[in-house]
């Protein structure tokens, strides 16, 4: 009796273990971490990528002639046609498409710039011009009575035969008064070389305003009826003592020299004879000379008469 009593308890006890809630348990839809998305891989916070302007060319950034400013914000676009930047490698100008002539020219001088290159004398057009541009040719000044006159002289760039003939293209010609071209303008060349010489570096600028001069044959306002013939020629100098320091070596005791000279027949005289301030220069033509100059700098510089 107690055996078959035993037996109906174990079987008892299978059944209700059988019946016991499984310890295992299931993770429902809700409780399902969604998956991540890839558009969220970055944080909401974090600012798109920048698209960063195009740097200027190398040339025209890493160009020592233009180093001081870019005295008329001259551009390298073909439809900036009256202010369009030629840059070479011996000096920077602007050129004007409606006059055929540069407005200004830009260079750097010092003794490493200078050497024992003949004169070229190869005057040539310039073939960089943008396509459909008239390209002055020499005989353009033929019989003009004026001459083919250099705003960046041939003797600033006697390093090499290459050098030296860059000068010689027509975009670096303006038509010049014999007596002003031979006369104080060489003076001046001339006197700008010695400080080279001597140590110093140079920041020039050079160039023609206005219309209409005076040659060996009288007064022409245009050659061919094509090249504008500048009525007045000026020059800007900036004199660096320690040319190691560049742009940051210009103080307030910075030289300048600025000149201002009538092109027309007639005078004998010293280029200091012309002597003004960069500032003068500046009201006539409208540029803004050595404007990487800090302003302050430049408004003391610029005002002084240094000749």
């Amino acid at each position: 009796m107690r055996s078959l009593l035993a037996f109906f308890l174990t079987v008892l006890l299978v059944v209700s273990c059988s019946q016991a809630p499984s310890v295992t348990t299931t993770v429902t839809p809700a409780q399902a971490k969604p998956a991540q998305k890839l558009e969220n891989t970055v944080a909401p916070t974090q600012k798109p990528p920048q698209v960063q302007p195009a740097k200027a060319p190398d040339k025209v950034q890493d160009n020592p002639n233009l180093r001081m400013g870019n005295p008329s914000k001259a551009t390298t676009d073909p439809t900036n046609t009256d202010n369009y930047l030629l840059v070479k490698p011996q000096y920077v100008l602007s050129y004007s498409k409606s006059r055929n002539i540069a407005n200004w020219a830009s260079w750097q001088l010092n003794n490493s710039w200078m050497g024992n290159a003949e004169r070229q004398n190869n005057f040539r057009p310039d073939p960089t011009l943008p396509k459909g541009w008239y390209r002055v040719v020499t005989k353009d000044y033929t019989g003009s009575g004026f001459d083919r006159g250099h705003l960046v002289n041939s003797e600033d760039r006697g390093r090499s035969v290459e050098d030296n003939s860059a000068t010689f293209l027509m975009v670096n010609i303006l038509p010049q008064a014999p007596d002003n071209n031979q006369g104080v303008w060489v003076q001046l060349e001339e006197f700008s070389r010695d400080l080279a010489r001597e140590g110093k570096e140079l920041y020039i600028v050079a160039g023609g305003h206005g219309t209409g001069g005076e040659g060996k044959n009288g007064d022409a306002s245009l050659l061919k009826g094509k090249i504008a013939v500048p009525s007045t020629m000026w020059k800007v100098v900036l004199v660096l003592d320690d040319p190691a320091k560049g742009l940051a070596g210009v103080n307030a005791n910075t030289r300048t020299i600025a000149v201002i000279m009538p092109n027309k027949q007639g005078r004998n005289g010293k280029w200091t004879d012309f002597c003004t301030t960069v500032s003068d220069v500046e009201k006539l033509t409208g540029y803004d000379f050595f404007s990487n100059v800090p302003p302050d700098i430049q408004k003391q510089i610029e005002s002084k008469k240094g000749c």
